[in-house]
């Protein structure tokens, strides 16, 4: 019996009206692209894109929690054991060559992440995912565990399909050409700068509604985004504006802007690198940096209030949540954590080094943190500032003691808080590795009808907070600005992981 089958969707294509005579519409965004490989990239900058330029066999329609069918007919997990996952692939898929999609391109495109394994890659959200086996127009998956998430995975940037013709097996292609079959086609890119996109006329999936050409304007910085948006040259400002032109928009007097506030979990945690040889290494030293953090500090110095303070690593108003590091360390306490070390024989002042990339006041918040937990002398903080791609080899290779970095919900289940963070196979790689843990994430995994999960979303985060192999900081609302001229921001993007440029349109 099928525990999970999810009926296909009439596909319709995209036909641009007039496209030549369109306007595109300029959205701002510090997202930062890795590759234009999906190979290559596990990030919400590079993920952003992919949705609109590849198609995955599933995707998230706007506020839901079950993905449906998109280069897919049907999905459907075959037995009980949820061991085996099959999908038919859709007829009438073209590549932009105008070659037509098989299931081996579906095969190939998740046995190339396996085989490339590139530490910046998506290989960590298929960690249960054994081998694909192609035939006729079906694909079927054998997971090495039962995994009731899995179709929500290959609902992701991480379930790209590629053209197997176009892209090698065995490494990632360079260069600025994509080919992928998603309601977008790449016009122009230019890394770092501007991303052109142009309806693609030969799509077929669950989009259904005609869509406009874009482009992408990328800042490295959210001051120069904020600069932009002030200035007039955009139509729209998602991730992301400095927290006091946030504060400033949203005000009741502000007029000629729309200000769209969803609820997508976007979380910050400082995370340490528990390897033998870092200063995070030994548990104490953790709890000791988890007895310093002041959250509702950095909520209210740095972000003006457009964050939350966070005590979990699932955020709140998502199944799962819990408040376990406000259980175990409730408020700062530098004489806590300076016993916590002399009872360990903790040399002090401990010196460390905390990473971080640009973003919404990062400057601000590292400096913050620096001085919590400097306080009382207990450690010395070494705060080194990188560019995104560079800042992510570092913290792969165990170069920083600590790092702090934000996470933006894949899909929408607890899930994607915990496995990808803290299971054996971390996007983070931080070292840490707890048997517990991995059994009790197999365990969440196992169960089809999520809510039954819940406790074993509360057995990990409790087991975090005594590990601490991260502390959460906080969580936000993910806001996105459009003149009042443009319509759809409110479904650019709620949590799926899912960036819906094609649903911004002019009135």
């Amino acid at each position: 019996m099928a525990l999970l089958t999810v009926g296909a969707l009439a596909g319709c294509s995209l036909l641009p009206t007039a496209e030549a005579e369109q306007k595109p519409i300029d959205v701002g965004t510090t997202d930062t692209v890795t590759s234009l490989d999906p190979a290559g990239a596990y990030d919400v900058g590079s993920w952003s894109l992919y949705s609109n330029l590849y198609q995955s066999l599933m995707t998230f329609t706007p506020g839901a929690t079950r993905p449906v069918p998109d280069a897919a007919k049907w999905c459907r997990f075959s037995g009980e054991d949820l061991r085996t996952f099959r999908c038919e692939l859709r007829d009438d898929l073209r590549f932009p060559s105008g070659r037509r999609v098989t299931a081996e391109d579906v095969r190939f495109s998740f046995d190339r992440i396996a085989a490339i394994k590139d530490p910046l890659g998506p290989l960590p959200v298929l960690d249960t995912l054994k081998y694909v086996h192609a035939e006729g127009r079906t694909v079927t998956f054998e997971l090495s565990t039962p995994d009731a998430t899995f179709p929500y995975k290959i609902a992701t940037g991480a379930g790209s399909i590629v053209d197997s013709r176009r892209y090698k097996p065995d490494r990632l292609r360079q260069g600025t050409s994509v080919d992928g079959t998603g309601p977008y086609l790449l016009n122009e890119y230019v890394s770092g700068r501007k991303a052109v996109l142009v309806p693609n006329p030969h799509y077929r999936g669950a989009v259904r509604q005609q869509s406009s050409p874009v482009d992408i304007h990328y800042f490295v910085d959210p001051k120069r985004l904020g600069k932009a948006w002030k200035a007039g040259r955009l139509d729209v400002a998602a991730r992301q504006m400095p927290p006091e032109d946030i504060k400033e928009l949203s005000s009741p007097t502000a007029t000629g802007v729309k200000v769209m506030a969803n609820p997508a979990g976007t979380t910050r945690v400082m995370a340490f690198n528990v390897r033998e040889g870092s200063a995070m290494h030994r548990r104490e030293v953790r709890q000791a940096a988890a007895d310093l953090v002041d959250r509702p500090a950095l909520a209210r110095k740095v972000h003006h209030r457009t964050v939350s303070a966070l005590y979990s690593l699932i955020p709140q108003g998502m199944s799962g949540h819990t408040t376990t590091f406000y259980d175990r360390y409730p408020k700062p306490d530098p004489e806590r954590a300076r016993a916590r070390l002399a009872a360990a024989g903790v040399t002090l002042p401990v010196d460390i080094t905390l990473g971080y990339s640009s973003g919404a006041a990062t400057d601000e918040e590292t400096a913050e943190l620096r001085r919590q937990l400097e306080s009382g002398g207990l450690f010395r903080v070494k705060t080194v500032r990188q560019e995104w791609t560079a800042f992510q080899k570092s913290y792969a290779d165990g170069d920083f003691d600590a790092f702090c970095i934000g996470w933006v919900a894949d899909f929408p289940d607890p899930d994607t808080f915990t496995a990808p963070l803290v299971g054996q196979k971390s996007a983070l790689h931080t070292g840490y590795r707890s048997a517990r843990i991995e059994e009790l994430i197999r365990s969440t995994q196992r169960n089809s009808r999520r809510a039954r999960a819940v406790t074993d979303f509360h057995a990990i985060q409790r087991i975090v907070a005594r590990d601490v192999p991260m502390i959460p900081l906080w969580q936000k609302k993910e806001y996105v600005l459009g003149t009042e001229t443009i319509t759809g921001t409110q479904y650019l993007s709620d949590g799926t992981g899912v960036w819906r440029l094609w649903r911004l349109g002019r009135m």
